[in-house]
């Protein structure tokens, strides 16, 4: 991993790199000491994961992740805060921070969130390595009948199966449905672009319509189980690991303020993103 660093206290930028580099995390290949340095930075350089200080002078880690992102949507933004306050949190999250680190740092907790951004990094890239696959398969007129399972088939259900289990919907009947479908696009190589949930349904039940309701409710419980965890403590890992990338964040942000009682609207579930993130998930454990 490529990483680039921006905070205006040199000695904490000095122990990051330290830590870093020592734990065989990865590369420091740049650094600044305020946001407007590192966007100019960043038209050069492409790191992988930026960490970024929440107060600096000029432009503050929040404003700055917001504009790195919309020019970079590819970058993880790791912020590091002495503030805990959960309005703050939320808006970095919805700025598009990944997680967050308490300052002054500790070394343990480094190396922890770097390893959880990397398995993040990791799915990214996974996902669209099966899309390649999927565009580019057979030929139009080809059957694309599902290929056989590969070897690993068994570790990748184990792997759905913690996911469903940590997100509190392992119990729930449209499990089987999930698995069908996910196990399919592990499997597939043959279609030309990735198929909607009405055409992955069809592929299994007589019914896909029902089928995708089932799915769509397991969904959304998941949604709540997470959005419940996220109001309880925005730092836990079940949280912090699944509500950004089973689901649109700023849906389970919703969903949040929706059990809190400062609005009626419930987040929605895409049924897509949850099944070929949980493909993802499972393709890259």
């Amino acid at each position: 991993m490529l990483f680039y660093l921006i905070d205006d206290d040199s000695a904490t930028l000095n122990i990051l790199r330290m830590i870093i580099e020592d734990s065989d995390s990865g590369s420091v290949i740049g650094s600044a000491a305020s946001g407007l340095d590192a966007l100019e930075d960043l038209r050069y350089m492409r790191p992988d994961i930026v960490l970024v200080d929440l107060l600096m002078p000029g432009m503050d880690g929040i404003e700055f992740v917001r504009q790195a992102r919309s020019r970079y949507p590819d970058l993880r933004f790791v912020m590091l805060s002495q503030v805990t306050s959960k309005d703050m949190v939320a808006e970095a999250y919805s700025a598009g921070v990944d997680f967050f680190l308490s300052k002054p740092v500790n070394s343990i907790e480094v190396v922890s969130v770097l390893r959880k951004v990397g398995k993040l990094l990791t799915m990214d890239r996974t996902m669209d390595q099966m899309r390649s696959l999927l565009q580019g398969g057979a030929p139009a007129g080809v059957s694309s009948a599902p290929t056989p399972p590969p070897d690993n088939s068994e570790r990748q259900q184990s792997a759905l199966n913690a996911v469903l289990h940590r997100i509190g919907i392992s119990g729930d009947p449209a499990c089987r449905d999930i698995s069908q479908i996910v196990g399919y696009l592990l499997s597939s190589q043959g279609q030309q672009e990735q198929l909607t949930v009405a055409q992955l349904c069809d592929r299994f039940s007589d019914s896909p319509k029902a089928m995708e309701q089932r799915i769509r409710r397991a969904a959304m419980a998941g949604m709540v189980n997470l959005a419940n965890l996220g109001i309880e403590d925005y730092s836990n890992d079940t949280f912090t690991e699944y509500a950004g990338t089973l689901y649109h964040f700023e849906q389970v942000r919703r969903e949040m303020d929706c059990i809190r009682g400062k609005t009626t609207v419930h987040g929605r579930v895409s049924v897509k993103k949850f099944l070929y993130a949980l493909a993802a998930l499972c393709a890259g454990r």
